[in-house]
């Protein structure tokens, strides 16, 4: 029943310790920005930089890219390796991507009235009465325990006698009485208070279940996406998607700023993560994901919009629905929380984690615990303890496969990869792979397609991946189990195998004797393009 390891005899686990298959984002913060730090998360197994908009100054956002880029080349490339006429120059520990995380429009209170210091609060108290306005004037008088501004003119559209509003990240709750439109553009809204509480100015507010005409970008968020696209961030990590819309006028603006840049209309935009943080984004989750590169659960303020106890299974729900289409999705929001203070975590946060590993996720997230916690690396490296156990487990359970089994619907009638000549080589590499008990897939692509499908088939085995170019790599970092080289544009076709081989074996993946599974696209003159596969052992 335990299936411990000592007593495991049902298959040889395919995942080895030091390579875990789940990536791990972490957000850089005050604690973790320096290069010290820096250099010992990306050696302790940082896939992805988060870089959260929401705090971070320019200032911050240039130490963190400068460092992380420093970090990456502190170690000597291809130690122990002889490369002579083989030259693949940036194996995966040197790949590691950036996400931008967007602030995304916001609702929040105004300034209370005689908050001079700016960390005044006022004490809501339970069963009284309060008046949420949206006129200027409100905002300029300041608020108080009966009359608080409210940074949203729409505020009385959304709401409906009855509905509940959130402030302070759901610390204090309102229940709307009546609806009261005052002027033209401009309304109120009567509430009691559910709870007493103290409350600060700027505290945020949440509309659970309510409709808003709030922008998918901010004028804020515009100008972090341009500035990202300055420093070649990889990923846009869009807060507070409503519906498809939003994602779309996001990849409008990339392309905007793409062309204002100067940039090549070949060269790859940043790819959209969208967060899935509201009620309205979960009722639209399947446009939102149609139109994503990517998903984030972003349990925080999902927390706050839906009951908690619903959380969870909303998680499985996207999990499962990304791993149908092939996308990658983030698991994130307090998933070690308590390293922020502590040098080890409870065993819910090590279940959580788990459980996610579990349901399948491609990506775990840190965000407090390593922008601002005291102990930034031992939370990766404990972060990485968790996933390579969670790992090790289900590889020796085959009723347990992360994924398999679920039907992807990208590769079925009617989807995108429907009658893919890649997609059947894929399955037929990880197929092989279980059957030979390879050490590794070897994947050799042009633009990332084909490893990406061979990871939507959930592997027990890394996919190192040979790649063309530095950002095709990064933008494959977020999925499960794809480990990237870049490969020297003078490398030969019929010399990227050997240099593959070289590679994996210096990363640890593969040693003499072991099977490996080749993928990848050759070309002649009577079939054009096609996919091929090649079962080897490693000399």
């Amino acid at each position: 029943f335990l299936h411990l390891p000592k007593k495991t005899a049902v298959r040889k686990p395919f995942v080895r310790q030091n390579k875990q298959l789940t990536k791990i984002v972490a957000t850089i913060g005050p604690t973790s920005e320096q290069l010290e730090p820096m250099t010992s998360l990306v050696d302790s197994g940082l896939s992805v930089m988060r870089l959260n908009f929401s705090h971070a100054t320019v200032d911050e956002v240039e130490l963190r890219c400068k460092n992380l880029h420093l970090a990456q080349c502190k170690k000597e490339p291809h130690a122990g390796a002889e490369r002579s006429d083989v030259d693949v120059h940036m194996p995966e520990q040197h790949v590691r991507a950036i996400l931008l995380d967007t602030r995304g429009p916001e609702i929040r209170t105004g300034k209370l009235r005689n908050d001079h210091s700016g960390h005044e609060t006022i004490t809501l108290v339970a069963g009284n009465t309060i008046n949420l306005h949206t006129a200027q004037i409100w905002a300029d008088n300041g608020s108080t325990e009966t009359d608080l501004f409210i940074d949203y003119p729409s505020l009385h559209i959304s709401l409906d006698p009855g509905m509940k509003v959130l402030l302070d990240d759901g610390a204090i709750t309102l229940t709307v009485r009546s609806v009261e439109k005052e002027k033209e553009f401009h309304g109120s809204v009567v509430c009691t208070i559910d709870n007493t509480g103290d409350l600060r100015s700027r505290a945020g507010v949440n509309l659970p279940g309510a409709e808003t005409d709030l922008p998918a970008m901010s004028d804020k968020d515009k100008v972090d996406i341009k500035y990202g696209m300055t420093k070649d961030v990889d990923y846009i990590a869009a807060s507070f998607i409503q519906n498809a819309e939003g994602v779309r006028q996001i990849r409008r603006y990339l392309k905007d700023c793409a062309r204002d840049l100067g940039w090549d209309t070949a060269a790859p935009l940043p790819l959209i993560i969208s967060k899935i943080e509201s009620v309205s984004a979960l009722q639209n989750f399947d446009e939102i994901l149609a139109e994503s590169d990517g998903i984030m659960v972003a349990r925080g303020d999902l927390g706050v919009e839906i009951p908690i106890q619903q959380v969870t299974n909303a998680q499985k729900e996207m999990v499962a629905a990304c791993n149908a289409v092939g996308k990658p999705v983030i698991v994130a929001t307090q998933m070690l929380e308590s390293m922020a203070k502590n040098p080890r975590p409870t065993r819910a946060e090590v279940a959580d984690v788990t459980n996610a590993v579990y349901d399948g996720a491609d990506c775990v997230m840190l965000s407090g615990e390593t922008a601002k916690g005291k102990y930034p690396v031992e939370t990766l490296k404990m972060m990485n303890e968790i996933i390579s156990g969670a790992e090790t487990f289900v590889s020796t359970r085959p009723d347990l496969d992360v994924g398999s089994g679920r039907g992807i619907k990208a590769f079925a009638e009617g989807g995108p990869f429907a009658n893919s000549s890649g997609a059947a080589i894929a399955k037929a590499a990880v197929a092989a792979a279980a059957e030979r008990q390879a050490s590794a897939i070897i994947v050799l692509t042009s633009h990332g397609t084909l490893p990406r499908l061979v990871s939507a088939y959930r592997p027990h085995v890394p996919i190192v991946t040979i790649c063309p170019s530095g950002k095709i790599a990064r933008q494959l970092m977020l999925h499960r189990g794809i480990h990237p080289v870049v490969s020297a544009g003078g490398v030969s076709p019929g010399r990227k195998c050997p240099a593959a081989i070289l590679d994996a074996k210096a990363m640890g993946y593969i040693k003499s004797g072991d099977d490996i599974i080749f993928v990848g696209i050759e070309k002649t003159e009577e079939l054009g393009n096609f996919a091929v596969m090649k079962v080897a052992t490693v000399p």
